[in-house]
């Protein structure tokens, strides 16, 4: 039986897949569980303008929902979509623009953090069956 923190590894992985679908850049998911004691895991991504962010989040939520049966527990950034945050609990995705992503640089304030590994997927392949 899967242990918490590899199901929250593989929520991860899906949504890391999901935004990369979507022509994410940049995606990276890291492991923070051992620095923030209320979440295990986030994906950080960008994207250079707000409608691929919107798209991008909207691909995450579907993928999510179909393959682990969750839905975010609380959904910030869709007005301004220029930081769209969706916070599994777990699992924290931030999907940025590329200037909002340059602009808090996330990823230099959990650089002692551990990078998971994931796999993107094959071009024009998505791991979700419509």
């Amino acid at each position: 039986m899967p242990s918490a923190k590899d199901e929250s590894q593989e929520l991860a992985r899906t949504a890391a897949t999901a935004a990369d679908d979507k022509k994410a850049e940049r995606t990276v998911i890291l492991d923070v569980g051992d620095v923030l004691a209320i979440t295990d895991a986030f994906v950080i991504t960008s994207a250079p303008n707000s409608r691929l962010v919107r798209a991008i989040a909207d691909s995450v939520e579907e993928h999510v929902k179909i393959l682990h049966g969750r839905a975010p527990l609380r959904t910030e950034g869709l007005r301004d979509l220029t930081w769209v945050l969706l916070d599994y609990g777990d699992v924290v995705v931030h999907i940025f623009t590329e200037e909002m992503r340059s602009f808090y640089e996330i990823e230099r304030l959990y650089r002692d953090c551990s990078k998971i590994s994931w796999e993107p997927s094959p071009a024009g392949v998505s791991n979700v069956t419509s």
